[in-house]
């Protein structure tokens, strides 16, 4: 792992991430009557994309949005400039980051064909992003935001529109909240962008189209679990290793779990809203590997999970899979559309490092060869015993190489420490399968009792 690099400028990352920015503050006042400093801002996304297949397009766009006279294809236009950008922000650091872990990256195959998609509907769904633009982040309100009503809802009812509708429908909520514009203190330019940047893209037929999907048989070798929680809903990533059967280099794979969650089931207790939908997780808290059979796998190296492809393996620790499978895998490829910076999460294995945590923020930094990398310990999950303390005292982690906020970190999944002279594991994900752990366990225990009382209110409601 070669840490100077990723403390080394990227060319050109800068001025990319300038021009966004620059087109992100067009959105605050909106478009119906630009005003000189919004022109600007246009004028620097369609100079950003001036040697791109994507020139001419945005050109007019911007020349058009500057003069509050674009239509719907021209904020199409500078959504997709816009997403270009960050694509290409999201390919060097992707690239600076295979180079500091020495890994292949696979090439992207072509995508699978779309399924048939009403382009009325997608027109509708085009035609409010547009009116969101005008109105700008400034200038929404409850009936703007509600325009949105009638488009999900018909959205909703077909397979190859639901991706589309779910985005929608959230953003829809976001902006709702939030509601009115005008009174807001504090924005979230970026996110908000991100969004109906993404929204519009999604509004082309055939945008939606994932990767070829195939399937995998072999061993694999968990990394560790990247838990993420909102106040309805809860997700679980394990990263992996996969040993193919037929001898084929080993891949970098991921396995996703999703549950909703009420608000008052906290801490470990996420854990037993996830188990029943993937045996993955008790192998993951037993230290165990699992066989795969035929298993459906995505080209970005997205397992579809089943149980039924998968049964519980031989013991496998992350440590030694860290040390010796995890150098060789090849790194699965990204889908155009989900070219994004935040979409950078690289499994990789640091030792030898000093780690030290500030008295005053307590955040935390590794040292290796002179070289420091911050580490991301807000992400660490409280659903498990693994802490910043445990962090700032490891000398080996197992992690997800990370890019926020102008700079490369680390998210641990895992560390190494020491305890009365003997060296202790300690997993973010420990608790996944259960736990006798004393802490974790009077969690579990709070949590079986809230789920408890939440099924029999359910079971009332239905019974009515």
């Amino acid at each position: 792992m070669r840490l100077d690099l990723l403390t080394e400028p990227v060319e050109g990352l800068d001025e990319a991430l300038a021009a966004v920015d620059a087109f992100d503050q067009v959105l605050i006042g909106g478009l119906l009557r630009p005003q000189p400093a919004q022109a600007e801002g246009l004028a620097r996304l369609a100079d950003a994309v001036a040697g791109s297949p994507l020139a001419a397009r945005a050109a007019e766009a911007a020349e058009k949005a500057a003069a509050g006279a674009a239509s719907e294809d021209h904020f199409l236009s500078l959504a997709a400039a816009r997403t270009a950008l960050l694509g290409s922000v999201h390919d060097a650091l992707a690239a600076r980051a295979d180079e500091a872990t020495g890994r292949p990256r696979e090439e992207t195959p072509a995508a699978a064909a779309a399924g048939q998609q009403a382009p009325n509907l997608l027109a509708a769904a085009r035609s409010w992003l547009g009116d969101l633009a005008r109105a700008g982040w400034q200038g929404i309100d409850h009936d703007v935001v509600a325009g949105s009503a009638q488009v999900v809802s018909a959205l909703l009812p077909g397979p190859e529109l639901r991706r589309l509708a779910t985005l929608l429908d959230g953003f829809a909520a976001e902006l709702a909240a939030s509601c009115p514009g005008a009174s807001l203190e504090r924005i979230p330019v970026r996110r908000w962008a991100d969004l109906w940047a993404r929204g519009m893209l999604l509004t082309l037929p055939g945008a939606a189209a994932a990767l070829a999907t195939g399937t995998a048989t072999g061993r694999l070798l968990p990394l560790g679990v990247d838990l993420q929680e909102h106040a309805t809903a809860a997700q679980a990533q394990v990263h992996a290793v996969l040993e193919p059967a037929d001898g084929g280099p080993p891949r970098l794979v991921r396995a996703s779990v999703s549950a909703p969650k009420p608000d008052t089931v906290l801490g470990a207790g996420v854990w037993q809203l996830l188990r029943p939908h993937m045996a993955l997780l008790a192998a993951l808290g037993e230290g165990r590997s699992m066989d795969l059979t035929d298993m459906p796998v995505t080209a970005e190296g997205d397992l579809i999970w089943s149980d039924e492809h998968a049964r519980a393996g031989e013991p496998a620790d992350p440590f030694a899979t860290a040390r010796v499978a995890l150098p060789t895998a090849t790194t699965p490829p990204t889908a155009p559309l989900d070219r994004h910076p935040v979409r950078l999460a690289h499994p990789v294995f640091l030792e030898g490092y000093t780690a030290e945590q500030d008295a005053d923020d307590e955040t935390v930094t590794f040292t290796l060869t002179g070289h420091r990398l911050a580490v991301d310990t807000d992400r660490v999950p409280v659903a498990g015993p693994l802490t910043p303390k445990a962090v700032a005292a490891s000398t080996a982690c197992i992690g997800l190489l990370r890019w926020d906020a102008g700079r490369f970190a680390v998210q641990p999944l895992a560390v190494e420490t020491t305890v009365r002279r003997k060296t202790v594991a300690v997993h973010a994900g420990a608790w996944a399968g259960g736990t006798t752990d004393k802490a974790g366990a009077k969690l579990e225990k709070a949590a079986t009792d809230a789920v408890a009382v939440l099924r029999e209110r359910a079971g009332r409601l239905l019974r009515k």
